[in-house]
C-alpha cells in the first residue's frame, strides 16, 4: 500500500447572478465538498465505502456521484502528482 496527497478540483456551471456577480459563493460549495474531504483525508481509501479500488479515475467518479445532486457540476478533477490528473464530467 502507498499513499498520495491528492488535489481535487470541483467545477460548477450555470448562470451568473446579476446581483452578486457570481454563480455560487465558494463557501456554499465548501459546505458540500468539505464533508467528503473529511471522509477521505488521512484515511485508507480502500476502506471508504465505494472506493475499494481507489484509482484517481474512480475517486473522481465517487466525488461526482456524491456532489451531483447538490451542486451544478461541470467536472471533478483528481490530481495525484504534478503530471497525473483525471477529470470526470459525468456520463
Amino acid at each position: 500500500m502507498h499513499g498520495h496527497s491528492y488535489n481535487i478540483e470541483v467545477v460548477i456551471e450555470g448562470e451568473i447572478d446579476p446581483a452578486t456577480g457570481w454563480l455560487m459563493d465558494f463557501s456554499d460549495i465548501d459546505v458540500h465538498v468539505a464533508p467528503l474531504v473529511k471522509i477521505l483525508d488521512h484515511h485508507v481509501l480502500n476502506d471508504v465505502p465505494g472506493l475499494s479500488n481507489p484509482t484517481s479515475e474512480l475517486l473522481a467518479v465517487w466525488l461526482w456521484d456524491k456532489l451531483v445532486a447538490t451542486l451544478p457540476l461541470a467536472e471533478v478533477s483528481v490530481q495525484e502528482t504534478v503530471s497525473s490528473r483525471c477529470t470526470y464530467r459525468g456520463q
